[in-house]
């Protein structure tokens, strides 16, 4: 299976915008209004789906919620489609989905992150096509720390293009914006310094592969499926290794070396050149860290672990292309991710 690149996104495109997922409540409405306005200034026009009610976990039954994401990725003219945030429950769409027509239709960049990452790694592992595991529309409206992109920017990319991410080495450990009360936010508080952190041993690591991976919370629950086997990806796409990348929303450390340790068993790490595991506010228990969770689980690997990436949560955002060709480079003084898309 060759990779697909969807065509990058040029001014008067067409955005879909749709909740796989968790819609928003009506006394957010107005940041969901402010992301939209976010992705129209930069020249694209946005088509807002009949799936977007907060009233309760999904934005609408699962036929409804399949049925709108495949009319807007099976639309030539809508050339991406982004969801107001993640959610718990898009597991519900991966049987409806017709995999069959989103093979055949032209590419168009998915965008999206946490129960996203239920929708976006399949669509990856299964068509071919790349995705962004990035900011979603109510993150759209901050801007990027220097050294950091959008997923907008990446978008706007034409295939063979190679950038590079080098994060702002400070986090958000505390709080959180209130859109209730300030939809308009745009600014990150980033009120901790911070790097990223290796786990496995000392030393630097220069290592290379295709990017594939997202939300432990969610993609534990895909292992041993059709629509999580990154076993075949890696053999029939990567032969050059991979970077796999993993983040933890909120389970407890236990838990996610539990479900870490159950990814591994179902081949969710073969030919994994490294691991990039996103920093992460979810707590530690009694004699577990997220750090030790993670090399308990996956240091019998014996690649670089590298930790406390801005591929998770906790803001600010790096955004990943499932599929890209990934360069990482890990030092004393410096950290830095070079994304191809070839």
């Amino acid at each position: 299976m060759n990779l697909r690149y969807p065509a990058p996104l040029r001014p008067g495109d067409r955005v879909g915008v749709t909740a796989p997922s968790s819609g928003v409540d009506e006394h957010l409405r107005d940041r969901l209004q402010i992301g939209i306005r976010t992705v129209e200034e930069h020249g694209y026009q946005v088509i807002v789906g009949e799936c977007m009610d907060g009233a309760g976990h999904v934005s609408a039954p699962a036929a409804d919620r399949a049925r709108e994401l495949m009319e807007m990725l099976t639309d030539p003219s809508i050339k991406a489609v982004v969801p107001p945030w993640g959610g718990v429950t898009a597991i519900d769409l991966l049987p409806l989905l017709d995999w069959d027509a989103l093979r055949e239709a032209d590419p168009t960049w998915v965008v999206g992150f946490s129960d996203m990452s239920t929708i976006i790694t399949p669509l990856t592992l299964l068509t071919g096509v790349a995705t962004i595991h990035g900011n979603n529309l109510m993150d759209t409206p901050y801007r990027a720390p220097e050294g950091l992109l959008t997923w907008l920017d990446i978008a706007t990319m034409d295939p063979e293009t190679a950038f590079r991410q080098t994060p702002p080495n400070r986090y958000r450990a505390q709080g959180w914006d209130d859109y209730r009360t300030n939809p308009q936010v745009h600014e990150f508080t980033l009120d901790t310094p911070g790097r990223w952190t290796r786990l496995d041993g000392d030393g630097d690591v220069q290592v290379e592969g295709r990017l594939i991976g997202g939300c432990v919370e969610t993609l534990c629950n895909l292992t041993g499926t059709p629509y999580g086997d990154i076993a075949s990806f890696a053999r029939d796409t990567a032969p050059e290794g991979l970077i796999v990348y993993v983040e933890a929303s909120g389970d407890d450390a236990t838990t996610i070396c539990r479900n870490l340790h159950g990814m591994r068993l179902a081949g969710f790490f073969t030919n994994a050149n490294a691991v990039l595991v996103g920093r992460t506010r979810a707590p530690d228990t009694g004699s577990l860290t997220q750090h030790e969770a993670v090399l308990d689980a996956l240091g019998s690997l014996a690649v670089p672990i590298i930790a406390d990436v801005e591929c998770g949560h906790v803001p600010p955002y790096l955004p990943l292309v499932n599929g890209a060709h990934a360069q990482v480079m890990f030092t004393g003084d410096r950290n830095e991710l070079t994304q191809t898309l070839t």
